[in-house]
């Protein structure tokens, strides 16, 4: 990333607040970073956090900027590229983190041409652990895709898909993921506490297991089904509980959530790309 690069976020929500500190903590300057939000409490706090140039003038962040991070609900997609198409003309690179959304509409709002990066990142990005889908429209040159590269990995991993179709699947996955583990953690903390444990405890042993298997399976050379069945023995506990989860059809039930996400994604996409 050169030296003078300008990045421009527009939203100041989480995800911009994660991708900035990632980019401080990764040695980028902050007088090459930009942010605008209509909210100007959030901004103001934006503002004393990080020390950056800000703006509530969308336009106006859009011109002085090589980069510009679409950091915002993807309903306000479409009203915010009509509202900068005037004010890029220098041709940034656009990316996109909003949900849904298709790269060949957000090219339509913004007047055609744009080079887009549509991505779909998730909130581990806030502590550095995120998982980033990616993928590029013709216009986007490899310069620009290093350059996604680099912002997308100062916050965890990021992954190149070659069909945006799967960008719905990354939602579905890594995007709405970590709510399916809160989900579980919680879960798992209510049935301890069912069988005897206080809550702290409960809680604590159940954020504990998450994070051990979750850093063993990523260090392990083994496979997740490997690893499981290497914990399940014969007639064990771990085996009575994996059957109960099975006679459940477990897998049947994560796969379900995991469309229901895919499909909401795509309505998105169609609902808000269906504008003429």
């Amino acid at each position: 990333m050169q030296k003078t690069t300008t990045i421009g976020f527009i939203g100041a929500g989480n995800m911009a607040y994660a991708l900035i500190s990632g980019l401080l903590d990764n040695g980028f300057l902050a007088k090459n970073i930009k942010l605008s939000d209509t909210d100007k409490v959030l901004l103001s706090q934006r503002k004393v956090q990080f020390n950056l140039e800000t703006f509530t003038d969308n336009t106006q962040l859009a011109e002085q900027c090589d980069v510009i991070v679409l950091a915002i609900k993807p309903q306000i997609i479409p009203i915010l590229c009509k509202e900068i198409q005037a004010n890029i003309d220098h041709k940034p690179l656009i990316i996109s983190i909003a949900a849904g959304i298709k790269s060949g509409d957000i090219n339509r709002w913004l007047g055609g041409g744009a080079s887009i990066i549509r991505t779909m990142p998730n909130t581990p990005a806030l502590i550095g652990k995120g998982a980033t889908g990616i993928i590029a429209n013709e216009a986007v040159n490899n310069e620009q895709k290093n350059l996604a590269e680099q912002i997308l990995n100062a916050v965890g991993q990021c992954f190149w898909v070659q069909d945006e179709a799967m960008l719905d699947a990354v939602t579905a996955l890594s995007g709405s993921g970590p709510a399916y583990f809160f989900l579980m953690i919680e879960s798992m903390s209510n049935a301890g506490i069912a069988l005897g444990l206080n809550k702290q405890t409960a809680e604590k042993l159940s954020l504990q297991t998450a994070l051990g298997a979750s850093m063993m399976a990523d260090q392990s050379s083994d496979s997740p089904h490997e690893l499981r069945a290497k914990v399940t023995s014969k007639n064990g506990t771990t085996q009575a509980a994996i059957e109960s989860f099975q006679d459940q059809n477990f897998e049947v039930v994560v796969s379900h959530a995991m469309h229901a996400a895919f499909d909401r994604a795509r309505e998105i996409g169609f609902e808000l790309g269906d504008d003429g």
